[in-house]
């Protein structure tokens, strides 16, 4: 596939995408829900801000599309989506403060910590994770109960020490001892490609798929997070900062170890095909059913932002 035929992939993102910031708009809501005592008004400015600023909204989509691949409940699914996408986002609040990348602009916009304050944005990010948790375990994500425990599970495990904020860990220590190549590959498998992994695998945990259904979207997940980190780096050494929308140049400024930095840009581009066609091959068992999952490994690798 050609970045031209992207053109009809995009728009089906794009599709996916409203239903996802209509929920988050009434999740993120002033109103308290039941057993809250309040919602403060600044706080949840804050997380709108952080949440409701545009994005591709990509893990969503793959939660979405690998629940239809398996004929699961779509409202059960989105809001699985919209969970993750509270942890995503959370996730780019504290990725942004001056204590970690120090970040001024995300998607074009201010960082939460710019247009409101430090402390604010930590508690933003706070509020999110636990919304999150909140979404799943809520009843009105209509599922068994043992579906929704094991999404909580899946979801703690991708995001935390052993996941992304474990990865997050790893990438600021990688800054002071440059890691070899499986080092920079454990890294960026639990920073970035965790959330991949679970919204490829929480479609199969939503359905109720066969475990043998749930490894293969989890390691379809594994793959496509790879190339997505993998062209996220290509991105910074090419790209410039409108066309992002935040800051580029900053891996290479900071001396920080990627793929990219190690073996350069031509070797980038040969394995990103390789995950792409790993990637098409684990999904070739479902037919047509799962096309729109295998363009979405081959935006993952060829996008341009």
């Amino acid at each position: 596939m050609t970045k031209d035929d992207q053109i009809p992939f995009e728009a089906a993102l794009l599709a996916r995408a409203g239903p996802i910031e209509a929920l988050l708009r009434r999740l993120l809501d002033g109103r308290p829900l039941s057993g809250e005592i309040a919602r403060p008004q600044r706080l949840m400015a804050a997380m709108r801000h952080g949440v409701l600023n545009g994005g591709k909204r990509l893990r969503p989509f793959l939660v979405m599309e690998s629940a239809a691949l398996f004929s699961a409940d779509s409202e059960a699914a989105l809001r699985v989506a919209a969970a993750l996408e509270c942890v995503h986002c959370y996730s780019l609040i504290h990725d942004d403060l001056p204590a970690m990348d120090d970040d001024d602009l995300r998607r074009g916009q201010p960082t939460v910590h710019k247009a409101f304050d430090e402390a604010t944005a930590i508690l933003a990010g706070d509020a999110l994770l636990a919304l999150a948790f909140d979404i799943i375990a809520d009843e009105a994500t209509m599922l068994p109960a043992e579906r929704r425990a094991a999404l909580v599970l899946a979801l703690a495990r991708a995001a935390g020490a052993g996941g992304m904020v474990g990865g997050q860990m790893l990438d600021l220590e990688a800054q002071r001892i440059g890691p070899d190549e499986a080092g920079i590959i454990r890294l960026q498998a639990m920073k970035t490609g965790a959330l991949i992994r679970f919204a490829c695998e929480a479609g199969a945990i939503i359905a109720g798929a066969p475990p043998v259904d749930r490894e293969r979207l989890a390691e379809f997940g594994s793959a496509i997070g790879l190339a997505f980190q993998l062209a996220d780096d290509l991105l910074d050494l090419t790209a410039d900062a409108h066309q992002m929308g935040k800051a580029t140049g900053k891996d290479a400024a900071a001396g920080k170890a990627t793929l990219v930095a190690l073996h350069g840009a031509n070797w980038a581009q040969d394995q990103l095909q390789g995950l792409v066609d790993q990637a098409h091959a684990l999904l070739d068992p479902y037919g047509e059913a799962a096309a729109l999952l295998k363009q979405a490994a081959t935006f993952v690798a060829t996008r341009n932002s």
